[in-house]
C-alpha cells in the first residue's frame, strides 16, 4: 500500500466512524426531544455514511475481507440506534412508564 492509499484509506475510514457516531447522537437526540430537524440531521449523517463506504470499497487498496466488513458494518451501523433505543425504552417502561 503507498503512502497516498495508506492516507485515504486512514481518512476515509476515521470519517466513516465520525459519521456513525453522528448518526447515534443525532437519532438518539431526535427522539429524546421529538425534533424532526435532529433526525433528519441523523438520517444525513448515515446517507453519508453510506456514500463513505461506497468509497471505501471502490478507491482504497483494502483486501476482499475488509471492504465486506465496511459494507456489513454499515448495514449494522443502520440497526444499531433504532434497536438500541427501543430497547431503552422497553426497559424503562417496566420501571416506570416514559412521559
Amino acid at each position: 500500500m503507498t503512502p497516498q492509499a495508506l492516507l485515504l484509506s486512514v481518512a476515509l475510514l476515521g470519517a466513516f466512524i465520525v459519521c456513525g457516531g453522528g448518526y447515534g447522537l443525532c437519532y438518539a437526540l431526535a427522539r429524546l426531544w421529538d425534533r424532526r430537524g435532529l433526525q433528519g440531521l441523523a438520517y444525513g449523517c448515515y446517507a453519508l455514511q453510506c456514500l463513505i463506504t461506497l468509497a471505501t470499497v471502490a478507491f482504497t487498496p483494502l483486501t476482499g475481507f475488509w471492504k465486506a466488513f465496511v459494507v456489513l458494518s454499515c448495514v449494522a451501523y443502520a440497526l444499531i440506534p433504532p434497536v438500541t433505543w427501543r430497547a431503552l425504552r422497553l426497559l424503562h417502561e417496566v420501571a416506570e412508564p416514559l412521559p
